[in-house]
């Protein structure tokens, strides 16, 4: 009997206005997968993870997390990604009025799981001996560290980034991409991360580029 996949896209299609952005999209991602989506501006990248994410709903088709239908009910989905995505936004989305520990702690505590993991999360950043600095106190580079952190710290069966080096200097993101792979493989996560850059793409297991007929894969021999 084959694996529930971690993700399943079937016959996904999103429009604004009188705009397509999306049509009649189909995918699956295996538990234990890292993927990377590239193409151009607009092509719908975002879009894409904002709808696995149930930030938005698809005009058509249907999205499965380990096998669970995403609800179009906003109380139900928050409580599916609540439980089983991690988020790592571009603009970190960091609250400026909690500590690094608190914003770190959220996922835990929103999935009444024990706190002590959210040290461990800073530690692992290279943000131990900050749990109660404030954000305004950090730097770009480690405030996208607190973001990772606070994405990875509960686990999630999935990971979804959303040009997560986009607004870091080559060092910084070289480093944030190494974390994100690390802590990913360690958990044992799934995860898609969309960006513009080829280094970061290279991180993941494989690249898809998302177009008008949807995902492709990208060959080795496309990627050099």
């Amino acid at each position: 009997m084959n694996p529930i996949p971690v993700l399943e896209l079937s016959n996904i299609s999103k429009s604004y206005a009188d705009r397509r952005v999306l049509s009649g999209l189909s995918y699956s991602l295996a538990a234990g997968e890292y993927v990377a989506i590239m193409g151009d501006s607009g092509v719908g990248k975002s879009t894409l993870l904002n709808l696995i994410a149930g930030l938005d709903n698809p005009d058509n088709g249907e999205i499965r997390i380990d096998g669970k239908s995403l609800p179009a009910d906003d109380e139900a989905a928050t409580l599916l990604r609540r439980k089983y995505l991690g988020f790592i936004f571009q603009a970190f989305h960091v609250l400026p009025h909690l500590t690094l520990l608190q914003n770190v702690s959220l996922p835990l505590l929103l999935n009444h799981l024990p706190l002590e993991r959210a040290s461990t999360m800073l530690a692992t950043v290279g943000l131990r001996g900050r749990e109660q600095d404030f954000p305004y106190q950090l730097s770009g580079g480690e405030l996208q560290r607190v973001a990772v952190a606070r994405a990875l710290v509960h686990r999630p069966r999935l990971i979804l980034a959303d040009e997560p080096t986009g607004n870091l200097d080559q060092e910084t993101a070289r480093e944030i991409l190494r974390l994100i792979r690390a802590e990913i493989k360690a958990n044992g996560a799934s995860a898609i991360i969309v960006t513009h850059s080829h280094t970061a793409a290279e991180t993941a297991d494989s690249i898809l580029m998302l177009g008008k007929h949807g995902l492709t894969p990208v060959s080795p021999e496309d990627q050099a």
